[in-house]
């Protein structure tokens, strides 16, 4: 359950899993002040995710590069990194087999 607290206007000035003392109201589920609320705290957020995405993508080609130089094993990676390493490398050499595809009629 999220509770709420609004200023002297109505508005949502602060949300929680627990009331943290006095003036917290349960929010019901389909309130809307609720979602303008949790939206107006996530937007300056977007920004920073869209360069998150193409942040990975150079981490990886980085990794590439010195496992190929041998600065680095492959091996010395923890092993869960390496998993998702495979698990992106497989993702991504799929989607060039698709783009391939002459079936299809695409490049």
């Amino acid at each position: 359950m999220v509770y709420i607290k609004r200023d002297e206007q109505g508005r949502v000035i602060a949300a929680a899993l627990e009331p943290d003392g006095e003036g917290w109201t349960q929010a019901k589920s389909d309130e809307p002040d609720v979602a303008v609320f949790a939206r107006a705290l996530t937007s300056g957020d977007a920004g920073l995710a869209d360069t998150d995405l193409s942040l990975v993508r150079v981490l990886e080609d980085v990794i590439d590069l010195l496992v190929e130089r041998s600065v680095i094993r492959f091996t010395d990676l923890p092993a869960a990194a390496q998993e998702k390493l495979n698990v992106r490398r497989g993702a991504r050499a799929s989607r060039r087999l698709n783009l391939l595809d002459d079936d299809n009629g695409l490049l």
